[in-house]
């Protein structure tokens, strides 16, 4: 950067020697304090006689010795050389403490010795340590650059040769100790005495939530009191996370949580959705609930999460009030408009003035003026409140992010949220902020982590994951306030830089804790409140690691040796004798030993017999090795005569390029021979069967090297029970890819080149009319063509794409080969659902979870391999989703498939029906096809109306039915209903309003929203008994719902309704809805926060 005056701007003049100025113009404030601010200057002359490096004179800041250093051409290790390279040097680092660091903030200038508003400067800040004791700029400037004269400026930075090197060096404060660390070798358990929790892809709103109730030690203490002694961590929510609570009590390193998630029924991809934390948190404490009866933890959750509040409705003229008292969990508050967190409580329990067309029908008064209103009857010891940073923005039909500016403080006074009435009132209301739940990013997704003051005496800090560091208070607030970051005097693309980097990181959860009861809340733990057998499991469970891990340690002492066996070998259906590459399809399971290398042969052979039960005369053992041919063949059985040979030196002498040592188990079947026949070879047969399609081995024999190849037919005529005289075919596998027909059987083995461990594969020779109906059928006549399937082979899994797998529609797997075409596949998948082929249409997956990708074409030149591409999780495996429709996939090109949920007259999803029909076609058409298949109500209207749904599941789309089907998005979820006769019948004077239904809070919607008739004058009790009869739900179910107006333009709490109460003459917007409060007991994904619902199954 350039200083000096830019034209026609003279108050931004600054000199080097105005140390305050220019300190202010080129340092930027970064929010921490000064410990100290020095500056020194270090004039330099004949510049370029200077030496390639140099260092200035050392000066004193903040008690440390520092220093200039200079690379007058540039640093030579970082062409090109045509820079000055500076840095600051911090002088002393051998001589300082061990784990010494300190953090400096640094502007370095190079200026003109006459005029020292001319200038070129730099700026930085770092953390000085042992590692990296040196900071600064390798390319600070070009040096014709400092020699030239710039435009707009008198004269050169560097003028005859000579110039000022000044720096300027803030040494900050650092209350923390972890300020600008680069974390590594970083330990969370010494820097804070508290580790994290281990991330498994989005589970960190998950570990945010369990830190802040494992802080809360009042919580701890109940969880370890719920009995769990003869539970499974995997199947037992109460004793995984005990483990949890326990490991992160007692760990050294960051903790895992994949036994907690298993334990709440969730699969591996779950851990993958991003939750809405205030969800969870009810969700796990609902299930903890019920555990906790008959225990002494019994009634801790009410005891530290619950408080009362009081919704009412009172007259302003006469002596009436209609009030209702509830319990809660936690408190929703709104964001958006509010300066701060007392603005939000102020806004909850504002009154609202019912006057005019909105008046109150009171019992016994008529219509009357009135107040109505919420106000608190206490607030429990904890108290989680849930700022709504993510709303549903029905411009856009989706979930934004609202980042605003929002103030909250360390203590707050709830006192003048209390009912005047309540007997509590006189009691203090103080609440201390102990948690801090941050979201960085937007409603799309991000990144998560908490802030947490453990105790009174424990500072700040922050857990993140798997990492735990100190905080200083302005991280705690003006940090996660959101909004635009207030800075000290910044440049613009500063500015610009630290604004988008802090935008989107607010907080959305905080934690207060009432200040009379922080004694007793975060009390310590004692020995005796962490349960004996937990601490005994996980004592076990800690001694089976460190065994693994020794064995991880001492892996380089031992080597694995693999054994085939003949019955292996029978079982084998592939290359070889079997696969010993991991990656490779299928897999055998091969007896393996894990020996010392230096364990002697005769010792490891012992020990092979105990396993086989063999005794050490009835077998020898041969050494597989690696041809060059790429084949894994026997080779040389193990000398019998050297006992004292190691395995380690087997392995490297006779079986090189191998990492485990490879065996193949030769039973001696005749007297007891120490070594094969002389002048014998061992041969392996291999038995290709037509009729079953199979390929397996079926022992070996020994033959003489000078014995004809066709000796062999009568050896396997006889081995396999056939007729002496059975004609058959022999091939040999010679390498992968490669299998021959044996011709000149008549030559010996010697001369056709087959040698100890070659493989030969026979068949029974085929007439021509048995040849013709193998291909007919699509079945494999050789072994030629069954080892180019093995070669090529697949598994893929088959799954329907919309239905619920069952009998109709199950999921099943093929074994097929990459090299099938498309009609292949199709044909054989149609052969297993007993459907039309070509009436199959199948969708590729992602690999990573399994949704639906694109749909896969039919074309005659594709096989599998092209079509699959790059969808196979791995060479052999993958997911095809698989619809089966009533018409061809030919015939698709020109029509659209659509799916209607039918809700009927009672608004229940009863059931779906899927739909082919020309894209010109219009809604009205399929209204026509619907009306077919469905079954209306007797004496109803007989009109279906079709609509689709937002994505909060609160309101709406209905279609005329003029729309154009091929129009409508493929993404678009439709639903068809019978319009009620109440509905069809509706005076002028009715209303039709919408109603969805949701649970505890307006925005967890779920289930499809529909239309309904409020009438003048009704009271509720009235419209209730018509809603429950517009439903069809029963009394004791329907006793349980709970009734709100819900007005989501004000974004207002929803407001519960009254049986006296006439919510005709509510003025209903566009927005406005009455929202039924009901149990979702559909486990269906809550659409309105694109997410799944969270479901804990344990």
């Amino acid at each position: 950067m350039n200083g000096g005056p830019p034209m026609g701007i003279i108050d931004d003049v600054v000199s080097v020697h105005d140390h305050e100025a220019f300190a202010a113009k080129h340092l930027p404030d970064l929010g921490h304090d000064v410990k100290d601010f020095q500056v020194y200057t270090w004039r330099l002359t004949n510049w370029k006689k200077l030496a390639k490096k140099l260092t200035s004179p050392e000066f004193d800041c903040g008690g440390h010795k520092w220093r200039i250093l200079l690379f007058p051409f540039g640093n030579s290790n970082t062409p090109p050389t045509d820079t000055v390279s500076v840095y600051l040097e911090y002088a002393e680092p051998k001589k300082s403490p061990k784990g010494w660091h300190t953090c400096a903030q640094f502007a370095v200038a190079i200026s003109n010795i006459h005029d020292p508003t001319i200038y070129t400067v730099s700026h930085a800040h770092h953390r000085f340590t042992a590692e990296e004791c040196d900071w600064g700029f390798t390319r600070f400037s070009e040096l014709r650059k400092l020699f030239s004269i710039q435009e707009g400026y008198p004269r050169p930075t560097i003028e005859k040769e000579s110039a000022d090197v000044t720096v300027y060096v803030r040494v900050l404060e650092d209350p923390t100790g972890v300020l600008w660390h680069n974390y590594v070798n970083y330990d969370s358990k010494k820097e804070t005495g508290y580790v994290g929790l281990k991330n498994q892809g989005a589970t960190g709103y998950m570990n945010s939530l369990l830190q802040s109730l494992y802080c809360t030690r009042y919580f701890r203490k109940a969880i370890y009191q719920i009995p769990t002694e003869d539970e499974h961590p995997t199947e037992s929510v109460s004793l995984a996370l005990q483990r949890v609570f326990y490991h992160l009590q007692t760990s050294a390193q960051s903790v895992g949580t994949t036994e907690l998630t298993k334990s709440f029924g969730w699969k591996p991809d779950e851990s993958f959705c991003h939750h809405d934390v205030q969800e969870f948190n009810r969700v796990l404490q609902d299930n903890l609930e019920p555990k906790m009866k008959g225990t002494k933890a019994e009634g801790a959750i009410a005891k530290l999460f619950v408080g009362k509040m009081k919704s009412y409705i009172k007259c302003v003229n006469v002596d009436y009030e209609s009030s209702k008292i509830e319990e809660f969990k936690d408190i929703q508050l709104n964001v958006k408009g509010m300066k701060d967190l007392y603005e939000s409580f102020r806004y909850y329990v504002a009154e609202e003035t019912m006057e005019v067309e909105n008046k109150y029908q009171a019992e016994g008064f008529g219509l009357q003026d009135a107040k109505k209103g919420i106000i608190f009857e206490s607030f429990p010891p904890v108290l989680h409140l849930q700022l709504k940073r993510f709303e549903y923005d029905i411009q856009r039909d989706a979930m934004v992010k609202i980042n605003d500016r929002y103030e909250f403080p360390f203590e707050i006074d709830l006192a003048e949220f209390i009912d005047e009435a309540s007997p509590v009132k006189s009691e203090s209301w103080l609440y201390r902020l102990r948690g801090v739940l941050v979201h960085s990013g937007d409603a799309n997704g991000g990144h998560y982590f908490a802030l947490i003051k453990p105790d009174r005496e424990t500072r700040w800090l922050k857990f993140d994951d798997d990492r735990v560091a100190p905080v200083t208070d302005r991280e705690v607030l003006e940090e996660n306030y959101g909004g635009e970051p207030l800075n000290g005097h910044l440049y613009p693309i500063q500015r610009n830089q630290l604004r988008t980097m802090k935008r989107f990181t607010n907080a959305y959860m905080l934690v207060y804790v009432r200040d009379a009861m922080i004694d007793e809340v975060l009390a310590p733990l004692k020995e005796e409140d962490t349960p004996a057998h937990l601490k005994r499991r996980l004592d076990e469970d800690r001694l089976q690691l460190e065994a693994k891990k020794r064995e991880r340690e001492e892996q380089h002492l031992f080597l694995t040796a693999r054994v085939i066996t003949d019955d292996t070998y029978a079982r084998y259906e592939g290359f070889d004798l079997a696969t010993f590459d991991e990656k490779s399809w299928p897999q055998l399971n091969l007896p393996s030993f894990c020996v010392l290398k230096q364990e002697p042969y005769n010792v490891f052979k012992s020990r092979v017999g105990a396993h086989f039960q063999l005794p050490a005369n009835k077998f020898r053992l041969w050494v597989l090795v690696n041809r060059q041919n790429k084949t894994i063949r026997p080779d040389v059985p193990i000398p019998e005569n050297k006992p004292l040979l190691t395995l380690e030196a087997i392995r490297n002498n006779m079986a090189a390029r191998m990492n485990d040592l490879c065996l193949y188990l030769d039973v001696i079947t005749g007297p007891s021979k120490p070594a094969p026949p002389p002048g014998h070879i061992m041969i392996f047969l291999k038995h290709f069967d037509t009729s079953k399609q199979t390929l397996l081995g079926v022992g070996k024999v020994y033959v003489s090297r000078n014995s004809r190849v066709q000796d062999l037919y009568f050896i396997i005529n006889e081995r396999m029970r056939w007729s002496p005289g059975a004609p058959l075919r022999l091939y040999e596998e010679i390498k992968p890819g490669m299998i021959e027909l044996i011709q000149a059987s008549n030559l010996t083995f010697s001369q056709k080149e087959i040698q100890d461990g070659d493989i030969i594969c026979f068949q029974v020779e085929q007439t021509e009319k048995e040849l013709r109906d193998l291909e007919n059928q699509g079945l494999y006549s050789n072994p030629v063509q069954f080892y180019g399937f093995l070669q090529n082979r697949v598994t893929i899994f088959f799954r329907p794409r919309f239905e619920k797998p069952g009998n109709d529609y199950p999921e099943f797997s093929l074994v097929l080969s990459k090299k099938h075409e498309y009609d292949t596949m199709s044909h054989k998948a149609g052969e297993y659902l007993r459907h039309d082929p070509i009436k199959l249409r199948f969708t590729a997956t992602h690999a990573a979870n399994g949704a639906p990708k694109a749909i896969l074409k039919r074309s005659l030149n594709q096989n599998i391999a092209d079509f699959m591409g790059s969808i196979f999780v791995n060479s052999t495996t993958t997911v095809i989703l698989y619809e089966k429709l009533e018409v061809s996939i030919v015939e698709l090109e020109t029509k659209r498939s659509l799916k209607i949920i039918w809700t009927g007259v009672q608004n229940r999803e009863e059931a779906s029906y899927p739909f082919l029909l020309p894209t010109t076609s219009m809604i009205h058409d399929l209204v026509g096809h619907l009306a077919k298949i469905v079954t209306l109500t007797a004496g109803g209207t007989g009109k279906i109306r079709v609509f689709e749904v937002s994505k909060d599941r609160k309101v709406r789309r209905e279609f005329t039915g003029s729309e154009m089907i091929g129009t409508i998005p493929e993404a678009v979820e439709l639903y068809a209903e019978e319009i009620p006769r109440e509905e069809s019948g509706a005076s002028e004077m009715d209303k039709v309003i919408s109603v969805f239904h949701f649970h505890k809070e307006g925005s967890w919607a779920y289930g499809v929203p529909f239309r309904f008739v409020v009438k003048p004058q009704e009271r509720f009790a009235v419209t209730k008994k018509r809603l429950q009869a517009r439903l069809g739900v029963a009394d004791r179910e329907f006793s349980k719902f709970r009734f709100a107006l819900v007005q989501a333009a004000t974004f207002k709490q929803p407001s519960y309704v009254d049986d006296e109460d006439v919510i005709y003459d509510h003025k209903f917007t566009l927005e406005d809805c009455l929202g039924l409060d009901h149990v979702d007991r559909s486990g269906k994904a809550r659409l309105g926060a694109a997410e799944k619902a969270v479901v804990i199954r344990g």
